[in-house]
């Protein structure tokens, strides 16, 4: 499964840059393959490893705002692995044929 997600505090000021890497800094100390860019995080693993991290993500936020946003959109294809990976990996080699 891969998870790309979102967490946005809200009522903690303008500056949101420390809150979200802290929930950052909770999927990376996760183990699991992961990526970050400027809008979502993206992980993959097995359902209920996700979820937790997705969860754990969300509560990193709440420690230090009093609401947190939450956007989560999965793929989910049991016993594919590696496919956060590969699928990039496909669309690169088909621009690569241009």
């Amino acid at each position: 499964m891969i998870v790309a997600f979102s967490v946005t505090p809200l009522g903690a000021g303008v500056d949101v840059g420390r809150a979200v890497a802290e929930a950052v800094r909770v999927v990376r100390a996760s183990g699991l393959p992961n990526r970050t860019d400027a809008m979502f995080t993206t992980i993959e693993g097995e359902w209920d490893e996700v979820m937790g991290v997705v969860r754990q993500a969300t509560d990193a936020i709440l420690a230090v705002a009093p609401r947190c946003s939450l956007v989560i959109k999965a793929d989910i294809r049991p016993g594919v692995t590696d496919a956060m990976t590969a699928k990039v990996e496909t669309v690169e080699r088909y621009l690569a044929e241009s």
